[in-house]
């Protein structure tokens, strides 16, 4: 076998110095990557990262407020546990390079973690943080469908468990050992792996999950959206990284990667402008645009030409994301007729637009020369004859398959050890107070308090869970003052009283009996001051030694208001007159 070192470019020749010049070495096409593809795959990864911000706000803008935080955990917890599984076998199960490796699975390669002194480790670890970022945007998908009513601890261990979900079928596509690849399937940057395995999950989720409660009590119209600018500011946070992903998908620059690289930016975003600019939801809602129908039609788009990013003209790459935007907004409602509750309509985008996806390669693709990508084949439409559609076909209805029947089986073993469903009186009051302690105001969770509260469901823990965007001590503070103010308001009405006895009873008295008050014939205000209650605020002295201007009060006066407790708990930083 002819090694790769033998036409290695000059970079080749820099990455790979540690191989001796005369090794038969035959280097993995996973890890044939020069010095500048390694630059260009590693920037692409931190790129597709960003991502998951789009996903988050996403979703958090198409649930409601009260469960907007969940959402967001859900999709860190896709990261940390989802990242965590795809090292520890996930990679392995993908791109493992075992003896033990077959068409189905691939065994090798466990806890990645390659030494110093290999010479590859440089392209090892660059390709795996390419493919974690593809493995953890797979996994963060099927968060938006289960929104609003799934148990957060089972959520956990399914993000925990669904990397197999994920890395058993990109080593079909992607892995030199996967079926699909070697009958020459065709899938640069993932319709299939990635999205419809994704798209295909959240199906099953949603199903197995059920509608939220009351989803379709009145119809199924959707239900309003959480924060719709959150919406939109995910749809532009995704955009920004589907052009890395997308690109990053030549693996490279070198050679003619980097003309591919530059047709793959270009063709993304043709397709993302033809499912903005052609949509059915004009129509569907007489002249008005739905912003759902508008944020998921485009992100259907991108999904539809992901598959084959540059295998195509301009021309196609705005058919083919025209029909995948139609068929997303046609999918949606369909869904809810079934009942199939996904708040955000992952199944749609994903699932739906990945299968057009995938099949649009075996209509459309060129044969991208001098790369090898479709193994010299074109599609159906470029006089490539059947056999790419009927492979892409294939491709499409296995991943379908295998994303729904795994996620059902996964979801059953997990939830007959933690309850996936929340709780109907949780669900009620929301998961980010229930699950995270944060309480939002003026969402209707007060009301949803006092009607739980009368069947006995225990609420002692959550009634006293602060609201958020406050702070409980100067809160405190504030109703300490106003109380100091009421307080100084009841002793001028006070004194207002006394003022008037004295007038009515003593108009000839010259002098003041003794242990009489003594006052001023000014107005209370003038007394005790006009300012606001710092002004107004007495110090913090035995009552008998106060002075009020020229004013003695009695020690004993048995008419004197008791105001307040004085045995309560004051603030030091406070004057109170007790």
């Amino acid at each position: 076998m002819t090694s790769k070192l033998d036409n290695a470019t000059a970079s080749h020749l820099t990455a790979l110095k540690g191989i001796p010049r005369n090794s038969s070495y035959v280097i993995p096409g996973l890890y044939d990557l020069s010095t500048e593809d390694t630059n260009w795959v590693l920037t692409s990864s931190f790129i597709i990262f960003t991502m998951q911000t789009g996903f988050g706000m996403l979703e958090s803008g198409c649930v409601s407020i009260k469960n907007e935080v969940n959402i967001m955990m859900k999709n860190v917890i896709d990261i940390v546990l989802g990242g965590f599984t795809y090292w520890l076998f996930g990679y392995g199960m993908s791109f493992g390079r075992g003896p033990l490796s077959n068409p189905f699975i691939a065994l090798g390669d466990f806890l990645l973690d390659p030494p110093v002194g290999d010479a590859l480790m440089g392209q090892i670890f660059a390709a795996f943080l390419f493919q974690l970022s593809f493995a953890t945007t797979a996994t963060t998908i099927v968060s938006g469908a289960m929104a609003e009513r799934c148990n957060f601890k089972a959520y956990c261990m399914f993000s925990f468990l669904n990397t197999v979900v994920y890395c058993i079928p990109a080593g079909w596509v992607w892995g030199e050992h996967g079926f699909l690849n070697n009958l020459g399937a065709v899938d640069i940057a993932g319709s299939g792996p990635v999205h419809l395995i994704g798209g295909a999950s959240a199906f099953a989720s949603a199903a197995m999950l059920g509608p939220r409660l009351g989803r379709y009590a009145e119809g199924y119209d959707p239900l309003p959206l959480g924060n719709p600018v959150n919406a939109c500011m995910g749809l532009f946070v995704l955009w920004w990284g589907w052009l890395a992903f997308n690109s990053g998908s030549t693996y490279g620059v070198s050679g003619a990667k980097w003309q591919y690289a530059a047709r793959a930016a270009v063709m993304t975003m043709m397709g993302s402008f033809g499912g903005g600019f052609y949509h059915y939801s004009f129509w569907r809602h007489e002249g008005r645009m739905d912003i759902m129908d508008l944020i998921n039609g485009v992100l259907g788009s991108l999904v539809s030409i992901t598959a084959g990013c540059f295998l195509y003209r301009a021309w196609e790459a705005l058919v083919i994301g025209a029909i995948g935007s139609l068929f997303c907004v046609l999918a949606m409602p369909l869904f809810d007729r079934m009942g199939v509750d996904d708040p955000v309509g992952a199944s749609s985008v994903h699932g739906v637009c990945g299968i057009w996806g995938v099949i649009a390669v075996g209509l459309f693709a060129d044969n991208p020369i001098p790369l090898d990508t479709t193994n010299g084949r074109s599609g159906l439409f470029k006089g490539g004859g059947w056999y790419l559609l009927g492979i892409q076909t294939l491709s499409a209805l296995c991943l379908a398959c295998w994303g729904i029947c795994s996620t059902f089986l996964l979801l059953y073993v997990v939830n007959k050890i933690i309850p996936i469903r929340m709780d109907p009186h949780e669900e009620l009051l929301g998961a980010d107070l229930t699950e995270h302690r944060i309480r939002h105001t003026q969402i209707g969770l007060s009301r949803a308090i006092s009607a739980l509260a009368p069947i006995k469901v225990d609420l002692n823990e959550l009634s006293g869970v602060q609201p958020i965007g406050m702070n409980p001590g100067h809160e405190r503070s504030i109703d300490q003052l106003r109380a100091a103010e009421d307080k100084l308001q009841q002793w001028q009405s006070y004194l207002d009283q006394v003022i008037g006895r004295k007038d009515s009873k003593s108009k000839h008295q010259k002098e003041p009996m003794e242990g009489d008050i003594k006052l001023n014939m000014q107005s209370p205000s003038k007394l005790l001051g006009t300012g606001n209650v710092f002004s107004r605020r007495l110090r913090s002295v035995p009552l008998k030694d106060q002075t009020f201007s020229q004013g003695l009060y009695r020690v004993n006066n048995s008419e004197l208001p008791v105001i307040g407790n004085p045995k309560s708990d004051k603030d030091a930083n406070f004057a109170w007159v007790d």
